[in-house]
């Protein structure tokens, strides 16, 4: 009875690594490793770490490359297979606590030598570059599903790569289970969002991404307020650049019929922060945020009033290779703020 009572409670190890409440033996016997006393004297806080060839049979789970820590210079495909714990899970959620990859390819920025996929639930993209602090949603649906499977593929020049994914399984209809196809999923009055291998200094935009980020709406919040996050690294900000070329930048670009490769779509956006707006944009692209198209306009704070709050991000499958050629686009990195009824 008392390995019952400690049994699935959630616990901080000493490790720093989100673990579950076992009896030490109970610990070693699911493969898992005690770092560090429960509170109250209630078992160990056994850890669950799994690399190449691992099966995740234990809600928080985390995935690491071989050797972990120590980095992964190599060719190779390493995999782990995730079977749900129970019938009423619906999702997992990937938290790239370690994940550095080698970037895409210069020309077009796809992900052909390095890259992260995920199979066995509703489609998502392939990413690779630098995602560390990013997450991951993926729907698997109700009921008995076939297992889901992560997969890291390494090949091409040396590379030192690194990574550790804590994967967490979420029950159906739950306080953390995400709105379907939400493959980012944002809690909170503030925060902030932004796309996959998004780094001012070296990260490129990946081409190939259709997605939608969704950010829950607060009690008592009505609408929500986007802003580029700050850049401290180039002279001209680059924390919003979808489409255009450092060398020439275009600007902003607002609507479909100018943004046709890669865009954002926020919901009836516009610099009004009342609401309703007078009048407003859906699709945002070019290398400043705002919904008025201008050269010299600059990232300006956006509103929207449309719940849920979400972003679609889409991006094609060229970027130098199109005409005009774009070229050192970081995709986009939004600090949000929910704005309260009035």
């Amino acid at each position: 009875m008392a390995s019952a009572r400690v049994r699935n409670v959630a616990c901080t190890a000493s490790s720093g690594d989100n673990g579950t409440c076992y009896s030490t033996s109970d610990c070693a016997r699911l493969g898992g490793a005690p770092s560090g006393a429960c509170t109250g004297g209630g078992g160990s806080c056994c850890v669950f770490q799994l690399s190449c060839g691992g099966v995740a049979t234990q809600n928080c789970t985390y995935f690491v490359n071989s050797n972990y820590p120590t980095a992964f210079d190599g060719v190779g495909s390493c995999q782990l297979t995730v079977n749900k714990i129970r019938n009423d899970i619906c999702q997992l959620r990937l938290d790239f606590d370690t994940l550095t990859l080698s970037q895409p390819e210069n020309n077009d920025h796809q992900c052909v030598n390095d890259r992260f996929t995920v199979s066995g639930g509703t489609p998502v993209p392939t990413i690779c570059g630098t995602n560390t602090g990013n997450h991951m949603y993926v729907d698997l649906g109700p009921g008995a599903t076939t297992p889901s499977v992560l997969t890291f593929v390494t090949m091409g020049p040396s590379f030192e790569r690194k990574w550790k994914v804590k994967v967490t399984q979420i029950p159906c209809n739950s306080d953390f289970t995400a709105p379907t196809n939400c493959l980012q999923y944002y809690q909170g009055v503030t925060g902030q969002v932004k796309t996959y291998n998004y780094d001012l200094t070296s990260g490129l935009q990946l081409s190939n991404q259709d997605y939608t980020m969704c950010i829950r709406t607060e009690k008592n919040f009505c609408g929500i307020q986007y802003m580029a996050c700050t850049d401290t690294v180039n002279a001209e900000p680059q924390s919003f650049s979808i489409t255009g070329s450092t060398a020439q930048p275009v600007g902003s670009v607002v609507g479909a019929a100018d943004c046709t490769r890669d865009w954002v779509t926020i919901p009836c956006v516009s610099v009004d922060s009342r609401s309703p707006a007078t009048s407003c944009q859906d699709r945002l692209c070019g290398d400043n945020l705002n919904t008025i198209a201008s050269t010299t306009g600059g990232n300006v704070r956006v509103f929207s009033f449309v719940k849920p709050f979400i972003l679609v991000y889409h991006t094609d499958s060229q970027e130098a290779s199109s005409s005009p050629a774009e070229v050192e686009n970081r995709g986009f990195c939004l600090d949000y703020v929910q704005q309260p009824c009035v």
